[in-house]
Formats: structure tokens, C-alpha cells, sequence
């Protein structure tokens, strides 16, 4: 009967933490690829929130994800994604008001929860549909914007490649010198 040597429990632990840290690492990253892949198959947009304009209903760093809706059906206080007149970047916001434009067309203005004022210039909405707010998921627009930033997308990506190709080289090296202690062992007691 072989006598089996005592565990050490603070290696179990650790063994342990390290399964558990990477069942949840595993999962998140689930996560994060269903919530950005898996809304957009349904016909969903999806809109990092970089403000925090809308809090506390849409906090910042948020992914709003939003359907296409006809111009025509739009009114007061639904929530929409544009581009303003005067930017470049999309912006959530609240329809504050909706007047008849010159031709008869809506013109509308916003503003974000957490404003206290409405945004300044009135627009129109030059095609027949618009993104409409639908749902958010919070927090994990966090990662879109870290990505967006050029040397911390290197460390997001090359740091657990490195730490991958570490852990490789120290598996090598003490394999090579299992191997080595192996051969040493072979040759005392094949030698005369």
C-alpha cells in the first residue's frame, strides 16, 4: 500500500484561486464576445457611451445598443443616437422636444439626463430611419475604450502573450531539466 505524502494546503488554495480566477476570466470573455457578436445578428447597433450625459440611466462606459426606428415614429422623450451638427462622434441623448420644420419636417432637440439644459442647436434628420435606444449593458464599453487607447491595447495584447510565452519557456526549461536530471540518474547506475 503506497503512503501517500500530505497535501499542502496553501498550494491547494492557490491551485484553486488560479482555476477559479481562470474559469472566471474564461467566462467574461464569454461574455464580452456574446454581448458585442450576438445583438448585431438581431439587427441591433451598438454605441460605446463616453459621457456621462445620461446618467444615471446610461452610466458612462456603457454600450448602448440600438434598433432602427422610422423618423416619423419618433417623439418626445425617446432616446436616440445621432451625430450632432457640429461633431463627428454619435451621441445618445433624449428627444427634449419635437417642433414642424420649414418643409414640414420634424426638427428636433435634445438633451441628456443629466444636463441641465437642453443641447443648443435643433436638428433634422435627413434619412427616413434612426437609431432608437432599445437596451444597455454597463461597464463593458470600459474594454471598447482601453482598446481605443494605442499602448494599453499593447498591454491588453501583448502582455498575456508574453506572460503566455513565459510560462512556456519555464515549462521547457524544467522539462529539459527533468530530462537532464533523468539522464544523470541512467548513467550512475549504468556506469561500472
Amino acid at each position: 500500500m503506497a503512503i501517500l505524502a500530505p497535501s499542502n494546503p496553501i498550494r491547494s488554495i492557490a491551485r484553486a484561486a488560479r482555476a477559479g480566477f481562470g474559469l472566471f476570466l474564461t467566462l467574461l470573455t464569454v461574455a464580452v464576445v456574446v454581448a458585442m457578436l450576438l445583438p448585431p445578428l438581431f439587427g441591433y447597433q451598438r454605441y460605446v457611451i463616453y459621457g456621462g450625459s445620461m446618467e444615471p440611466k446610461i452610466s458612462k462606459g456603457s454600450i448602448v445598443y440600438d434598433k432602427e426606428v422610422p423618423v416619423a415614429s419618433l417623439r418626445k422623450g425617446d432616446v436616440i443616437t445621432y451625430v450632432p451638427p457640429t461633431s463627428k462622434r454619435p451621441v445618445t441623448h433624449r428627444i427634449f422636444a419635437v417642433e414642424k420644420g420649414p418643409q414640414g419636417a420634424p426638427v428636433f432637440q435634445t438633451k441628456g439626463d443629466a444636463n441641465a439644459t437642453a443641447d443648443f442647436r435643433k436638428f433634422a434628420l435627413t434619412r427616413p430611419t434612426q437609431a432608437a435606444y432599445s437596451f444597455h449593458i454597463p461597464v463593458i464599453g470600459w474594454l471598447l475604450i482601453a482598446i481605443s487607447i494605442e499602448w494599453l491595447r499593447g498591454v491588453l495584447i501583448g502582455g498575456p502573450a508574453l506572460l503566455a510565452a513565459a510560462l512556456i519557456v519555464r515549462n521547457l526549461w524544467r522539462q529539459g531539466g527533468e530530462l537532464v536530471e533523468a539522464q544523470k540518474k541512467q548513467a550512475e547506475v549504468t556506469s561500472p
